[in-house]
């Protein structure tokens, strides 16, 4: 197997061969083959078995594993059983970002000061895939640590739709075709399409802005599907970094976030999309392409290495050439086999050195924190984050004159300071993204109207309902980091209400807020920049934007108070209610 490298020249390598098979010709039985395209997306920084927030190996209630050495024993048993020569190996995305390990080596010790090389290309290099695909999530850390991260990748890196911003020419390599020698037959040529996110433009805006633009997925697949073709691929499979619903968690100003079924409708000469970025399992699923009447087949393998997608194409020689005639894919779980030794092996220096940094102490907790009610209930645990942020801000602006605020989300409520120790993998477990804090300037109205939009994560509850908190939030799909609480104004929030109507006795220091007060308010790069589609804060004033990470800050701040009490910083400023009554 080898990576076959062709250069696009001449309007000749535009050109698109016909799409349509030729029919079977009467005779002896055509030559057939099989070959396999084995998937992984979402990695998200896995590379062992291993919860970094607990310092323990990883386990869920639905009893998946997670992780590249556990994909790889998976691969290994593929190639065994196929034929390594009848295989190859892709990936959709978000690879480099996620756990404790991925944030050491882009952070603490960043591959681009001549640090070693990156654990996840460590451990792809060593399994040895055939092409990787940008996620979002591959620019949370700068444009020059991807670049760093793709060198020391043996894989292809690829992004069709991530353009430069002035030329539109592609930033990084559009597609690769590899070249499959399998015994006895004559060469296979599967043409491998990367696709990523648009939504990179407005979640990573400070990163890519005037760099950068991303591109419509279909548009893109419609530009280089007929080029793959034309350079000779009997399989062309596209690796995209998008869910399949044809909906965007952002407005209509960007291309459409979860395009893939769009793609595999749209767009002739495809046969399959192995997709990522919902962290949903999907097995096997079908899609009519509506030029060719042709069925393209999809497949998503969850999430954080817990599935391997397998994909399996017939063809058979027609009239000179492979045709596919038939496929199939089907997800392995990854809790069905043990560690590859080898991959523990070349990730245990990076590993070990992680999971002492995670252990360090520091500072002490008064009393046992825990966010497992902060979707509902003000928590003090989130109101240590509010509290960091706020001080963060005035420390920064010692002339303002303004009221400070600040805004969080639960981002996890498995989160928990226990009393005693608090280790760095402790904070890391409740702030778990790489945000940056910024402030903006919002006024009385403009607030009122963020918190009704935020208040849409719960569901409307009837007069007579039993109040089940299982039921009570994540309305409309809405996830808990969707859900921001204010801190520094009072409000209720009445769920018996619709969706528009819920802010109710919104204060300031006791006092009905104004239209027009002007307020500072502390925000994550993510919020300001138009993640999760909240009003008013991407046109808002930025007042502050320092590029301080709020989980650094969060750690910094307890380091130097050596201790978290809630007395210091614990204040009940909001509260569910039904028609008027407080729900708890």
């Amino acid at each position: 197997m080898q990576t076959k490298k062709l250069a696009l020249t001449g309007a000749a390598a535009l050109c698109a061969l016909a799409l349509v098979a030729p029919p079977a010709q009467a005779g002896p039985p055509a030559e057939s083959v099989t070959v396999t395209v084995m998937g992984t997306s979402d990695i998200h920084g896995n590379g062992l078995n291993w919860d970094y927030f607990k310092d323990s190996g990883y386990s869920d209630s639905q009893g998946n594993n997670i992780g590249l050495a556990k994909v790889s024993s998976l691969v290994n048993k593929i190639r065994a059983e196929r034929g390594a020569d009848h295989t190859l190996l892709f990936d959709s995305g978000d690879t480099i970002q996620g756990t404790p390990l991925a944030y050491y080596y882009a952070k603490v010790e960043p591959i681009t000061q001549g640090g070693p090389i990156h654990p996840m290309a460590k451990a792809m290099n060593a399994i040895g895939y055939d092409a990787v695909t940008l996620g979002n999530h591959e620019f949370n850390y700068g444009l020059p640590l991807l670049a760093t991260w793709i060198k020391q990748m043996k894989a292809p890196v690829l992004g069709a739709n991530a353009v430069y911003d002035k030329s539109g020419l592609p930033a990084y390599k559009p597609f690769v075709i590899k070249t499959m020698k399998v015994k006895g037959e004559k060469p296979i040529k599967v043409g491998v399409l990367g696709l990523t996110n648009p939504g990179v433009a407005i979640w990573d805006k400070a990163n890519v802005e005037g760099k950068l633009r991303f591109t419509d997925l279909v548009a893109s697949a419609k530009r280089w599907v007929p080029v793959i073709r034309g350079l000779g691929a009997d399989v062309v499979v596209v690796t995209a970094h998008a869910g399949d619903n044809g909906m965007s968690s952002y407005g209509g100003d960007l291309p459409i976030e979860n395009a893939s079924a769009l793609v595999a409708e749209q767009v002739p000469g495809i046969d399959a999309v192995l997709f990522g970025h919902a962290h949903n399992e999907v097995a096997q699923k079908f899609v009519t392409n509506k030029t060719t009447g042709k069925q393209v087949l999809l497949t998503e393998p969850a999430k954080w290495g817990q599935r391997l997608s397998v994909l399996d194409f017939q063809l058979a020689r027609q009239r000179g050439k492979w045709v596919v005639t038939g496929k199939s894919s089907a997800t392995l779980n990854t809790n069905t086999v043990a560690e590859d030794p080898k991959i523990v092996e070349v990730l245990k220096p990076q590993h070990d050195t992680t999971v002492g940094y995670v252990n360090k102490v520091v500072a002490q907790s008064a009393q046992n924190l825990s966010a497992a009610e902060s979707p509902y209930k003000d928590t003090p645990i989130l109101d240590y984050i509010q509290h960091v942020q706020e001080e963060t801000v005035k420390q920064a602006l010692p002339d303002n004159t303004l009221p400070v605020l600040s805004i969080a989300a639960p981002f996890s409520r498995s989160a928990v300071f226990p009393a005693g120790d608090i280790r760095v993998r402790d904070v890391a477990g409740l702030y778990v993204f790489d945000n940056t804090l910024m402030a903006v300037k919002l006024t009385g109205a403009q607030i009122k109207e963020y918190l009704e939009y935020s208040a849409r994560y719960f569901n409307q509850l009837a007069p007579n309902d039993p109040v089940d908190v299982t039921k009570l939030t994540n309305a409309n799909n809405t996830p808990d980091y969707n859900y921001d609480q204010l801190s520094g104004v009072a409000y209720d929030i009445d769920v018996a209400k619709p969706a528009g109507q819920r802010i109710a006795n919104l204060t300031y220091e006791g006092a009905a807020i104004p239209a027009d007060k002007e307020f500072l308010v502390a925000i994550n790069n993510y919020r300001q920049s138009g993640g999760g589609g909240f009003p008013h804060v991407t046109a808002a004033e930025v007042v502050y934007n320092a590029q301080v990470e709020i989980r650094q800050a969060l750690i910094e701040y307890a380091t130097a108070q050596g201790t978290i009490d809630p007395s210091d910083f614990a204040v009940s400023n909001w509260k569910l209610t039904r028609d008027g009554a407080p729900l708890f």
